[in-house]
């Protein structure tokens, strides 16, 4: 039964450590939360527990609801929220064979909005809108009532949308999962991992570069950089063009739209415009016409 227990927790592993991460904002801590479940589960056995899955949800939120508030009374920041990961993917509708992407790929612009929410609404916004938990299922690990659960993530998305700047539109929401996965790929490609990429490529997708991008990539042509003399297509030939590039990059907003951006010293020189649909990158537009970057709307 211990060995079958292990198997199953390892199993389960990934996505725990990814609500940890989500919840905590830290990959230290992250792993701190998966092994007090795993203590508890070592203890307890598996008698009386007819959901292993949700028992193990229940119990990292649990875990993570006291880390938060402890780390509040305390006035803490989490700890190695800056460590660099290996990248993992995910899909937004959560199909089994895609739930190890994104599991440690959050980076520090979806930390930023996550911590200014209070922890109970932040577990019920992750657990509900980001893994599709129901909130009767969440309600319990909260103290509240099914509609009260709902409430504290809708309360949870108002404050979010309040964090994506005065200056946008009511109806640009900043979308948390969408910016963790621009860090997932922007991960992806420093670490050419080129399996990584395809998964979050759009499988006819489309990249483009503005004359100064072209420019500037046939200036570096001699080491290695690709050629962006016309539109490349696929998403082969698109995740071979940033595989193991994109190294100073970061997570932005471009026109309300979670992108990317290379601003060395705080200034924007190149944005990464990024379509989307279904959860997969349809279209990325390189702009590096300084005149061009001006009139984006850029927030990183």
């Amino acid at each position: 039964m211990g060995e079958w227990l292990a198997e199953q927790f390892e199993e389960s592993r990934p996505r725990l450590r990814a609500i940890a991460r989500r919840m905590l904002g830290s990959p230290t801590e992250a792993d701190d939360a998966v092994q007090e479940v795993w203590l508890r589960l070592s203890r307890s056995g598996s008698e009386g527990i007819d959901n292993l899955g949700g028992w193990l949800t229940t119990v990292v939120s649990r875990v993570c609801l006291d880390m938060l508030r402890s780390r509040r009374s305390r006035r803490e920041e989490p700890v190695g929220s800056d460590l660099p990961e290996s990248v993992s993917l995910g899909d937004e509708d959560g199909r089994p064979e895609q739930d190890v992407l994104l599991a440690d790929s959050i980076g520090p612009a979806l930390v930023a909005v996550l911590d200014s929410l209070d922890p109970r609404e932040r577990l019920a916004f992750v657990l509900h809108d980001l893994f599709g938990v129901p909130f009767a299922e969440i309600a319990p690990i909260v103290d509240r009532s099914p509609a009260a659960t709902r409430q504290l993530a809708s309360r949870a998305r108002r404050r979010l949308q309040g964090q994506s700047g005065a200056d946008l539109q009511p109806a640009r929401i900043l979308d948390p999962r969408r910016m963790a996965l621009v860090d997932a790929f922007l991960a992806a490609s420093r670490n050419g991992d080129f399996q990584a990429l395809l998964a979050l490529l759009d499988p006819e997708v489309v990249l483009r570069a503005d004359p100064v991008a072209v420019r500037s990539a046939s200036a570096r042509q001699e080491r290695g950089a690709p050629s962006l003399d016309e539109a490349i297509r696929g998403r082969d030939a698109v995740a071979r063009v940033f595989a193991g590039r994109a190294a100073a990059a970061r997570a932005a907003l471009v026109g309300g739209v979670p992108a990317a951006v290379w601003a060395p010293g705080g200034r924007a020189r190149v944005a990464f415009v990024m379509k989307w649909r279904e959860g997969k990158i349809v279209q990325i537009d390189i702009v590096a016409d300084p005149r061009r970057l001006r009139e984006l709307e850029l927030v990183f």
